[in-house]
């Protein structure tokens, strides 16, 4: 059985994490997306370093769609370089993967 993974990624906003989740998810390449504010980041770009206040989203999906859901995210990513990290999952809850199985793949 394929395994469900997970992206873990960061977005400016809850609303555009929640719009660019919300296609995700109608496109069946996610079966949910978390959106977590409040989150402070301190990073270097381009030779100096920043301060911003981002969200986290966590996408849920499978791991024959890494490859169609990064491209998805880099396609409607707002920043010129996201940050889009898949965690591969070694074990999940019977349920939660059939769950997530059974809401990815052919949109329908």
């Amino acid at each position: 059985m394929e395994r469900p993974f997970l992206v873990y990624t960061t977005f400016p906003d809850a609303e555009t994490a929640l719009a660019v989740g919300e296609e995700l998810v109608r496109a069946k390449l996610a079966a949910c997306i978390n959106v977590i504010p409040g989150m402070r980041s301190v990073y270097a770009w381009k030779g100096a370093v920043e301060h911003g206040s981002e969200v986290v989203a966590i996408v849920k999906s499978r791991e024959g769609l890494a490859q169609a859901v990064a491209a998805e995210l880099k396609a409607r990513h707002p920043y010129e370089t996201p940050f889009i990290l898949p965690l591969a999952i070694a074990e999940a809850d019977p349920d939660t993967a059939a769950w997530i199985l059974s809401e990815t793949g052919a949109p329908g």
